[in-house]
């Protein structure tokens, strides 16, 4: 018997050894995920948290602020962005007059979702956003919204589904050769929906990679691909055991390893 512990120490050290230092000493990358806030209360999904453990990343949620000098110290600590889903965006950050379908907006929050955004991209940090979070991205980069879909697009299907979030409830057609297209495997696939606004003029630097059957916009990413954003909800389909997307937030997880590497 002692002779057997002694060949498995024997084994395990030997594969200790094998490692690399720098496998054996690399950690995890901290992917900060932004919030919402409602009166006191900082919020953000489980969903999101569940979503960014499970692809190999540490979570961490990064509270409502207006100040800039907060959020440079926020970005010096993180390797990764997630930008979650919330309220409708001030129409007057995207050179619009609010339409009379206009949601709750929250304007601490608009300004501390672009300013994480545009100085996260000019770091290198990469970025993923999620339904408020991908509209944030093409309007922090240039870009603008339809405010309104049922109001605004004819012919519009339903977006605001009334089905659990794991559930699909319409397709999306996905660019061939795309980022979405290569992690997902697929060219078409059922997603969730829950969102009344959605990119319009996609920003300058960004190409659409997917679209729902009615033409709005369902996937971004940038020409370098380190920031990307879907309308819908991944997070949902994780969080109830559906793995399908969980590529996309390990692909963010990916990108914050590089990053974190080269720091």
């Amino acid at each position: 018997m002692k002779r057997l512990f002694k060949n498995i120490s024997f084994l395990l050290a030997a594969l200790l050894l094998a490692i690399p230092v720098s496998a054996q000493n690399q950690k995890k990358p901290v992917i900060g995920i932004s919030c919402s806030i409602d009166g006191t209360t900082v919020e953000v999904g489980m969903t999101y948290v569940k979503s960014v453990r499970k692809a190999g990343g540490i979570p961490v949620v990064i509270p409502i602020t207006t100040s800039e000098k907060e959020i440079d110290e926020y970005l010096d600590r993180i390797d990764g962005l997630v930008m979650t889903g919330g309220e409708d965006v001030s129409p007057l950050l995207f050179g619009q007059e609010p339409s009379r379908f206009l949601g709750e907006v929250v304007p601490d929050r608009d300004i501390y979702d672009l300013m994480l955004i545009r100085k996260a991209i000019k770091k290198g940090i990469p970025v993923f956003g999620i339904c408020r979070g991908i509209q944030c991205l093409n309007i922090a980069m240039g870009g603008d919204m339809i405010q309104d879909i049922p109001s605004e697009v004819p012919g519009a299907i339903q977006h605001r589904q009334n089905a659990p979030r794991s559930y699909g409830s319409h397709t999306i057609e996905i660019v061939k050769g795309s980022l979405v297209a290569k992690l997902l495997g697929t060219e078409k696939i059922a997603v969730n929906s829950f969102h009344h606004q959605a990119c319009g003029k996609v920003a300058p630097g960004y190409k659409v990679t997917a679209k729902a059957p009615d033409g709005i916009i369902e996937a971004i990413e940038s020409a370098d691909g380190k920031s990307f954003g879907v309308q819908f909800h991944p997070e949902g389909f994780v969080y109830s055991g559906n793995n399908t997307f969980l590529p996309l937030f390990k692909h963010l997880v990916s990108l914050a390893s590089d990053y974190s590497a080269n720091k």
